[in-house]
């Protein structure tokens, strides 16, 4: 069975997208630095970076967590996030709106991981770009992309205040 420190992990990340999210100022909500270069996740504005955390959990990992779980060594897709960004016009579309919409789906992903027998945590599959793993593997793979996420948002406000030439109060 996954850890209880992954599934806490989990469990508190929309509340820490939420706060990580409110932390970018308003002006800065759709700004894109000069450079994506050291970039700890995808190349994407602090808006992209909520719609796409919404989109992963529910086109990718809803999907991809399913088909372990009741079919036999599936190939898992992995998403084209440039994509995504295209055709779900994320920079276009309200921040509270996916935070809500990933809070529900994120619930849906603990209930689905709280129903789970070991065995079918032990379930395999394939999944592009990472290749053979475990439904197990899985989990930890979701609260990886969650840090990613958390870290490209810190990342964003460090270049918003380099942008800003001085240090400012908390």
């Amino acid at each position: 069975m996954t850890s209880s420190i992954t599934l806490q992990a989990l469990a508190a990340f929309p509340s820490q997208l939420e706060a990580h999210y409110a932390a970018i100022p308003e002006a800065f909500k759709h700004w894109a630095p000069p450079s994506w270069d050291g970039v700890p996740s995808e190349a994407l504005t602090a808006i992209e970076q909520v719609w796409h955390v919404r989109d992963i959990e529910i086109l990718g990992y809803h999907v991809r967590l399913r088909r372990t779980r009741d079919e036999s060594n599936p190939t898992l897709a992995s998403l084209d996030t440039d994509a995504l960004v295209r055709e779900h016009a994320y920079g276009s579309r309200p921040a509270d709106v996916a935070l809500a919409e990933f809070r529900e789906a994120r619930a849906q992903t603990m209930a689905l991981l709280g129903n789970l027998s070991p065995a079918q945590f032990r379930r395999t599959a394939v999944f592009e770009g990472y290749g053979p793993l475990s439904l197990q593997s899985l989990v930890h793979y979701l609260c990886s992309h969650d840090q990613q996420h958390l870290a490209g948002l810190q990342w964003l406000l460090g270049k918003i205040e380099a942008t800003r030439g001085g240090p400012t109060p908390d």
